[in-house]
């Protein structure tokens, strides 16, 4: 409809200029003048549309990196944390069994127990979690082979021991499990 109202008007004022000499109008139609005007607009429209698009990409990208630093921004303190647990787990297994039975390092051990179990908790509720190692193909994403070791009872490349755990906060690698890998005895 609205192209036959624009064909009538162009027609109606093309006749009202018919007799209007070609120099006072300048060397240009109406025709070509509408047809300017309209390139224009269209053009001015698609740069809208660009400019709607752009603007829709910033705001996913920055809920992107929003959400992505409230997940992730407890990394740094986190590695910071996995030496005390680490030292932790290295006073634990450094009690020997006769020990852990004796009435005056009884509480002592329960209280380091406890404290491991503590730092576990927190890890858990904040998306950290240990990564399995032993007895697992080697994995570069997730262990670093510190060294070879020659096993009968071991594939080469399995993780035959694990020298220092690894742990993932959420999806991302917080620190590689340093480990020690088998290898075909010489």
């Amino acid at each position: 409809m609205n192209d036959d109202k624009t064909q009538h008007d162009d027609a109606a004022v093309a006749e009202e200029l018919n007799g209007v000499p070609e120099e006072l109008l300048g060397g240009a139609t109406l025709g070509g003048e509408l047809k300017d005007l309209q390139d224009q607009l269209e053009a001015q429209k698609q740069e809208v549309l660009y400019a709607r698009a752009e603007t829709q990409n910033v705001r996913r990208r920055l809920e992107k990196d929003i959400a992505d630093t409230r997940a992730y921004a407890a990394t740094g303190f986190a590695r910071d944390i996995l030496s005390v647990a680490d030292n932790l787990s290295r006073a634990l297994e450094s009690v020997p069994a006769d020990l852990r039975e004796d009435e005056k390092l009884k509480g002592l051990v329960a209280g380091i127990e406890a404290t491991a179990r503590e730092i576990d908790k927190v890890f858990g509720l904040h998306g950290i979690s240990r990564i399995a190692a032993k007895g697992l193909p080697l994995d570069p994403n997730q262990h670093q082979a510190m060294l070879e070791v020659p096993s009968n009872e071991a594939e080469p490349g399995t993780v035959v021991q694990e020298l220092q755990a690894g742990y993932m906060i959420k999806d991302r690698l917080l620190r590689p499990a340093m480990v020690a890998v088998a290898k075909k005895p010489d």
